[in-house]
């Protein structure tokens, strides 16, 4: 299963694409990078970068499935609002292209990830350094988080339970 992680953002959206073969295997990493945008830009124009270079990550790596990150904002809402529209497109992206979104909070992240859903960031970039055997930590901190989503996953995603209880963003409202 190819499993594309993103970190959504509308100043940067951190994506990570990993490979699993399931229980009892590694995963491993397919390509990761970081789509940026300029705080000088009109927010339509960020927003179209965004979704024009999330389609030809998801065109080039052609994933099975999308691991997106649920947003938590507790302060600046005009922030919020912008990034929740960003996060928008990221989806539109993926549900066009076909793939299965599944959504995962932060702390769901930092519990399948480092074990413990109140980590820190730097233990976040560490264990995925780690666990995908990585020459160095990725840059920027978002792409790391995107890695961690997609990598949330595979190990939660797959699971036997979890296709019950965590079914993909088109089959919600379906489950009785």
């Amino acid at each position: 299963m190819r499993i594309l992680g993103i970190d959504p953002g509308i100043a940067i959206v951190g994506w990570g694409v990993i490979d699993y073969a399931g229980l009892g295997t590694k995963c491993r990493p397919v390509a990761y990078g970081a789509i940026t945008t300029g705080a000088d830009e009109k927010t339509e124009d960020r927003i179209l970068t965004v979704y024009d270079e999330m389609t030809a990550v998801i065109a080039k790596y052609k994933p099975d499935c999308a691991a997106v990150e649920e947003l938590f904002f507790n302060t600046n809402q005009k922030t919020g609002i912008i990034v929740a529209e960003a996060r928008g497109v990221l989806l539109l992206a993926c549900r066009q292209a076909g793939l299965p979104i599944y959504e995962y909070t932060p702390l769901q992240i930092k519990q399948a990830v480092v074990g413990y859903g109140r980590a820190e960031k730097h233990q976040i970039i560490e264990m995925v350094t780690m666990l995908l055997a990585l020459p160095k930590p990725p840059k920027p901190d978002d792409t790391a988080d995107a890695i961690a989503a997609a990598i949330c996953h595979a190990h939660t995603g797959t699971s036997r339970l979890a296709e019950y209880y965590n079914k993909p963003t088109s089959m919600a409202g379906k489950i009785k």
